[in-house]
């Protein structure tokens, strides 16, 4: 587990400023970003929100939460975090170590070969637990699960752009090389790649 620290909660760019800005970025200049920096996209995309942890900073139907977030970092993504695919622990505000090694590459070959993708710091991996909403709301909690995915996806990539950064979301990929390269589990469906990184120049 690598604890992370406190994310940043006041920014210098508004959130009208940040939906302005937002673009679909496809060239990343492969250079690291700040643990803070890291901590902060995890946290407005799956972190808690209010000091008794019953709110995140997305919405979740019935509150199941159904959806994980995933982050592959390569060995000079952040300082001072070795090459690996993360899993965000909402609770604790830290990253799980689920494979070792650098998988962006892997995972841009695995998304119809946009090898751009793997000059990102970070690759975001958003998945979905199925059986975690479809007890309570049938199978209409699977397009719960998916609307719940566009709300960490947008705030991932507001908060980006807040951040001087740069990311697009990526939905062409074949789901079973995502789902291995990522060392997902079999209730683990991969929705949403997201790569953000610094801008290239």
């Amino acid at each position: 587990m690598i604890s992370l620290p406190p994310q940043t909660k006041k920014g210098k760019v508004s959130v009208e400023e940040a939906v302005a800005g937002r673009r679909s970025v496809r060239d990343f200049d492969p250079i690291s970003i700040t643990l803070e920096e890291l901590a902060t996209l995890c946290w407005v995309g799956q972190g808690i929100t209010n000091p008794n942890g019953r709110y995140r900073a997305t919405p979740s139907a019935g509150a199941t939460y159904p959806i994980f977030l995933y982050a592959s970092l390569g060995a000079e993504s952040v300082v001072g975090v070795d090459a690996g695919m993360y899993l965000y622990i909402t609770r604790d505000h830290a990253l799980e170590t689920i494979k070792n090694g650098d998988f962006r590459r892997a995972l841009a070959r695995a998304s119809l070969d946009q090898m751009w993708m793997s000059n990102a710091a970070v690759i975001f991996l958003i998945t979905a637990d199925y059986d975690r909403i479809t007890p309570r709301y049938g199978r209409r909690g699977i397009p719960y699960a998916h609307y719940e995915a566009g709300h960490v996806a947008q705030n991932i990539m507001l908060e980006a752009v807040a951040l001087g950064l740069g990311s697009c979301a990526v939905g062409a990929f074949e789901d079973n090389r995502v789902a291995k390269e990522a060392g997902l589990e079999d209730d683990q469906i991969p929705l949403l790649l997201i790569p953000v990184g610094h801008i290239g120049r």
